[in-house]
């Protein structure tokens, strides 16, 4: 019982997609877009290749590789696995649970 006073106090139960819009809205994006606009900007320089290069080969345009390395709007999944394979790597997403 008083695990739930103390849930009730702190008011209503917020699921995954209610925290996350949270943070967004909040100005919080760089926690998870920004280390992968990081990641994908130093990948595409250790290769050699220009932002137009790779967006050529995962068919998208140079101004959406600048947008994501800058964290403008996030991608989509998709266009973040043709990216993940022009770049030879594996997009890996983990989740992890709240408690640990």
């Amino acid at each position: 019982m008083a695990a739930r006073a103390r849930r009730e106090a702190k008011g209503p139960v917020k699921g995954p997609v209610e925290r996350l819009h949270e943070r967004i809205v909040a100005g919080d994006r760089g926690w998870f877009f920004g280390q992968i606009a990081d990641r994908v900007a130093e990948r595409r320089n250790a290769m050699g290749l220009s932002q137009r290069e790779l967006a050529e080969r995962c068919g998208t345009t140079q101004s959406a590789i600048a947008r994501l390395e800058r964290g403008g709007r996030p991608p989509r999944i998709d266009t973040l696995l043709r990216i993940a394979e022009a770049l030879q790597c594996e997009l890996l997403v983990e989740l992890v649970p709240l408690d640990s």
